[in-house]
This record gives structure tokens, sequence and C-alpha cells, in this order.
């Protein structure tokens, strides 16, 4: 399976893909879309809602995952934090794409093992967990992690709820047979 990881941000979003194969992970690519600080807020959201379309054209990502946006204490910058996240999950979404959240803390659970890491920890685990993954920076590792938050939770998800055949027994439905 292949995650696309975004990192929402009005200035720099982090962007960075995986490939998930059970409990293995491999690097693809990440990197970082700025923007135009000085540019009209429509324009900076526009541009950002298509790079993010570019990056799924260029690497077909199965699913995405996107950490949620925190409540900052100013509220005009969680707003316009808000206005980021829906360009960039809109894109993905648009494109029949299914986009998973995660909360800050289980995405730094996920890679570094506590909920409270560091930028620099996740970083660092992220530049373990990814051997490919070098100095592309904290946007990026971020966009990485919250992708590797996914493709983990949903390898766990898969074997908790799919159940395992059990000897003598058919698979629901096995057998029926539909009359006229």
């Amino acid at each position: 399976m292949r995650v696309l990881g975004l990192d929402p941000g009005l200035r720099r979003t982090g962007w960075g893909v995986i490939e998930s194969s059970g409990p293995r992970l491999h690097f693809v690519d990440a990197g970082c879309i700025a923007i135009e600080a000085d540019a009209p807020l429509g324009e900076r959201l526009a541009s950002l809602h298509t790079a993010v379309i570019e990056i799924a054209r260029r690497f077909t990502p199965d699913e995405a995952a996107v950490e949620e946006t925190f409540v900052n204490k100013n509220p005009a910058s969680t707003l316009k934090l808000g206005q980021a996240r829906g360009a960039v999950m809109l894109a993905p979404a648009l494109a029949g794409i299914p986009v998973a959240e995660y909360s800050a803390t289980q995405v730094k659970k996920s890679v570094t093992g506590t909920g409270h890491a560091a930028k620099e920890q996740v970083q660092a685990m992220i530049a373990t967990l990814l051997p490919g993954f070098r100095g592309m920076g904290a946007d990026a590792a971020d966009a990485l992690a919250a992708a590797i938050c996914h493709a983990h939770h949903r390898d766990t998800a898969a074997r908790i709820f799919v159940p395992a055949p059990r000897a003598g027994l058919q698979p629901a439905g096995a057998g029926l047979v539909e009359s006229d």
C-alpha cells in the first residue's frame, strides 16, 4: 500500500510518500511545498491545493493521512491553518483517495513511542525507520510520520477486524443459491 502523508501549513506544507507491506516500510519521496507568504489567502490556498494534486498524480497513493489541527491561542491563526488543512485534504479526497486523520499525539507515539516527543526526536526516528530520508526538514518528517502512523494503524486494524477462517467453516454467504 502506498501512503501519502501531509503536514499542512499556509507557508510550508510537508509531504511524504511511503510504501507499506505489513510491518515493512519503504521511503519513496518527501518534500515541502513553500507558499509565498505575502500572496492573498485565496491564491495561497489554491497554490497549495494544486501542488498536492500534482503530488498525488505523480505518486498515485492508495490512501492519505493528515495530522489533526491543534487549537492555537490565536483564533485567527487556527482558522487559517484549518483552511490550509481543508485545501490539502480536498486534493486527495477529490481523486477518490481515502484521507485519514490522526492526532499529533497518535502520530508521535506511533513513530517515537511517546506522544510528547520533540520535533528533533521525530526527525531522528524517521531517519532510522526510513533510511532514504535525510535532511529534508521537519515538515517533510512530520508528513512521513503521519504516513507511518496510518500504515501502522491500518495494519493493526486489518489484523484485529478481519477474522481468520476457521477449519471446516465456510465464509458467510458461501453455499447460498439464488432462486429465480
